[in-house]
């Protein structure tokens, strides 16, 4: 208890809580930018279910990671040479998590640009794989994620509870733009384009990563944040013309 009350009374401790905030949040866009196309695949009535599960499941394996530092330190130890190049459990888990977005994002796009007709006579069977399918997946990038904002965490600051609290925000707000951000893309189809071109360029950075080259990401944010302005402005052309023909209609 005096422990918490001096971490309360520290201005540092406050800097460093609201610096990792910052920090969760940015990095669970990726999360929950992966989160909302996959359960946009999925029937309406399932939605917001499969969002919930796979929010809830990211804080969970945050807090489970969180209990286990002295393991997470050490995955990012040398655990195999390959040509001269080492790697960790880290590095290993970041290209798989990697290539699962570059073939994921890869595979929505195809399906986008050339639609496979449905089939109603296995309708059913559809809606449960789909849903098992998407929280399959959605647990699997929840762990790589989540071991990349712990490994974050554990390198800004040695106080747990500043981190616990960090996590707990982040998801919390992951949890609130779920719904919002979800109904956005797939209202308008050439955000989901451009998500996918997001999921893209994160699974390039996170093989980068995992092979030892450091990406700044600032400028993936920034490429990010640009991209979705050109994306905002094109949106408010489009509109701005579809009135312009209704009140000359």
């Amino acid at each position: 208890m005096e422990y918490l009350l001096e971490l309360a009374a520290s201005p540092t401790a406050w800097v460093a809580l609201a610096t990792l905030i910052v920090m969760e949040i940015v990095l669970g866009i990726d999360n929950l930018i992966f989160i909302s196309i996959l359960t946009n695949k999925l029937p309406e009535q399932h939605r917001q279910k499969a969002r919930r599960i796979g929010i809830g499941m990211a804080l969970i394996l945050r807090l489970a990671l969180l209990s286990t530092i002295a393991f997470i330190v050490q995955l990012t130890e040398p655990v195999i040479d390959i040509f001269g190049q080492t790697f960790s459990w880290k590095d290993m888990i970041l290209i798989a998590g990697g290539l699962f977005l570059l073939w994921k994002a890869t595979t929505e796009i195809h399906h986008s640009m050339d639609p496979a007709p449905d089939d109603p006579t296995s309708a059913t069977s559809t809606v449960t794989l789909g849903f098992a399918a998407a929280i399959g997946q959605i647990l699997l990038l929840d762990m790589v994620f989540s071991i990349d904002s712990i490994i974050t965490a554990v390198g800004m600051t040695e106080h747990l509870p500043i981190m616990i609290i960090a996590v707990v925000v982040s998801v919390l707000v992951m949890l609130l733009a779920a719904d919002p951000l979800a109904k956005f893309i797939n209202d308008n189809p050439t955000v989901v384009m451009l998500a996918l071109g997001f999921l893209i360029m994160i699974g390039m950075t996170l093989i980068a990563e995992g092979f030892g080259a450091h990406v700044p990401k600032g400028y993936v944010y920034a490429a990010m944040a640009f991209s979705a302005t050109i994306e905002g402005l094109n949106m408010m052309s489009r509109r701005a013309k579809q009135k312009r023909l209704a009140a000359e209609a």
